[in-house]
C-alpha cells in the first residue's frame, strides 16, 4: 500500500489547508499515454478534475472532491497558473506570484499515482522575505552573502542554536588537520563503543571494530548527518580544537551527550550541567559517555532544553561553511537548492524541536558565490519547517532572479 504522507504545502499564509498528498512509489512507471508534464498541466488549465486522472490507489487515500479545492487553493494564494516546468526529477510549477516544486508519477494507464506538492517558492524580494522572517514566532537569524559582502542580514551576529549545522566547525577543524598533514583522508579507524549515538544516520547499527576512513566518517556526518560518524570525528580531531575555534561552545558536546542530557532519566546529570562550572560541566560529560539514551521519539515533539545545543551566529557558519564548500562531499546532499541552477551548491542544516537552521554555499555559473543562512529558535514551540522552507527558498529564488 503507498504511504500517505503531509505535503510541505504551506502557503505562508493562515486558514491554508495542507493537502494529504500521495509519495510517487519508485516502481510506477513515469510516462505513458501522457507524460507527467502534462498531466500537470491537465490539472490547472482544465475547469474540472475527472476521476479517470487519477489511479484507484490514489483515489482510495485522497477523496476525488478535495483535489480541486487544494488545486484552487494554490491559485487564490499564488496568482493565475502560467506553466510547468521539468526541475531535475521533479517539476516546477509556476504562478504568477511564485512556483511550487513537485513530485507526480503516473501508472501503466497514464493515471496520476503519486502527487506531492512541496513547500511554495514565493516571489518576494530579499527585503520582502526578511519583513517574513522577522514576523516569525522566537528568534531568527539570516544571512546572504555575495562574494562575501553581505547582501541583506536579520540578526546576522546574534548566537543560536543551530542543530546538526555544528558539524561544519568538525569538518573544518579535519580539513585543517589534514592540510598540515596530521592526519591524511585515507586513515583508517576502527568504530569504538562510546562513539555510538542515536539517528539520524546508519552508523549506530554497525559492529564495533567495522574500519573506516576519515574521508568515509566525515561524508556520512555531512550527507546523512550520522550523529555516530560526528561523535567519532570529535573524538579523533579533539575537543581542544573545536573549543579553539568555537569558544562559546565550551565545553563542546558530542551527540550522544546533548542526546543524555535531554534524557527525562538523566534530570539530575541535566541539573549538574546547568549549574556547574566549566570542570563541573566536563566531568558531566564523561558521565554521558555511559548515561542511557532516550527513545528517538522523544524529539518528535515540544522543544526539549534547549540550552543544551550547539550555538552559532549566521556569520560564523559562513565562515566555517566557505573552508570547507568545496570538499566533493559537500554536494551529495544538496539542500533546498536546485542543483541543477548552480554550477556548485554545498550544504548542511541542523533541526530539533525547537530549532532549524539551514546553511547553504552556492556558487554561480559566473563564478560568483552566496552563503544563504537561515536560523529559527523558538523554546516555546516546534517550528514550522515547512513556513522556513518556503521563505529560505525565496531567498535562493531571489538570489538567482536578481530580485532586490
Amino acid at each position: 500500500m503507498l504511504a500517505v504522507l503531509l505535503s510541505c504545502l504551506c502557503f505562508l499564509n493562515p486558514g491554508v489547508n495542507p493537502l494529504l498528498a500521495i509519495a510517487p512509489p519508485a516502481s510506477i512507471a513515469q510516462s505513458s499515454m501522457i507524460s507527467p508534464q502534462q498531466a500537470l498541466e491537465r490539472l490547472f488549465t482544465e475547469s474540472y478534475v475527472e476521476q479517470s486522472w487519477f489511479a484507484e490507489s490514489f483515489l482510495n487515500q485522497v477523496p476525488l472532491e478535495q483535489i480541486r479545492p487544494t488545486l484552487d487553493e494554490l491559485t487564490r494564494s499564488l496568482g493565475a497558473f502560467q506553466s510547468v516546468e521539468p526541475s531535475g526529477t521533479e517539476f516546477m510549477v509556476q504562478f504568477e506570484q511564485g512556483r511550487v516544486p513537485v513530485r507526480i508519477a503516473l501508472d501503466a494507464e497514464g493515471r496520476i499515482a503519486g502527487l506531492v506538492f512541496k513547500a511554495p517558492i514565493l516571489a518576494l524580494s530579499l527585503d520582502d522575505t526578511i519583513a517574513q522572517f522577522q514576523a516569525l514566532p522566537g528568534d531568527v537569524s539570516v544571512l546572504v552573502l555575495n562574494d562575501g559582502e553581505e547582501l541583506t542580514s536579520l540578526n546576522p551576529d546574534q548566537r543560536l542554536a543551530v542543530g546538526s549545522a555544528f558539524k561544519l566547525v568538525v569538518l573544518d577543524a579535519l580539513r585543517d588537520q589534514i592540510e598540515t598533514g596530521d592526519r591524511q583522508w585515507d586513515d583508517v579507524v576502527t568504530l569504538q563503543p562510546h562513539w555510538r549515538s542515536l539517528p539520524s544516520g546508519i552508523m549506530q547499527d554497525w559492529p564495533v571494530g567495522t574500519s573506516l576512513t576519515l574521508e568515509t566518517l566525515a561524508t556520512l556526518m555531512v550527507s546523512l548527518s550520522d550523529n555516530t560518524a560526528t561523535d567519532a570525528l570529535i573524538d579523533l580531531v579533539g575537543r581542544e580544537d573545536l573549543e579553539a575555534r568555537s569558544p562559546q561552545n565550551t565545553p563542546f558536546l558530542t551527540t550522544r551527550s546533548l542526546f543524555a542530557l535531554k534524557n527525562p532519566d538523566n534530570a539530575s546529570l541535566l541539573d549538574q550541567y546547568r549549574s556547574g562550572n566549566e570542570a563541573e560541566r566536563r566531568a558531566v560529560l564523561e558521565q554521558t559517555t555511559t548515561a542511557p539514551l532516550p527513545p528517538v521519539d522523544l524529539f518528535s515533539g515540544d522543544p526539549i532544553a534547549l540550552d543544551v545545543e550547539w550555538f552559532f551566529s549566521a556569520r560564523e557558519l559562513c565562515q566555517h561553511m566557505d573552508h570547507v564548500a568545496d570538499l566533493p562531499l559537500m554536494g551529495i546532499n544538496p539542500g533546498v537548492a536546485t542543483p541543477a541552477d548552480w554550477a556548485d551548491v554545498a550544504f548542511k542544516g541542523g533541526a530539533e524541536p525547537g530549532v532549524l537552521n539551514l546553511t547553504t554555499h552556492l556558487k554561480a555559473y559566473d563564478g560568483s558565490t552566496y552563503c544563504v543562512v537561515a536560523t529559527w529558535n523558538n523554546p516555546k514551540a516546534a517550528v514550522n519547517e515547512a513556513q522556513l522552507l518556503g521563505l529560505y527558498s525565496s531567498l535562493i529564488d531571489a538570489i538567482q532572479l536578481g530580485i532586490e
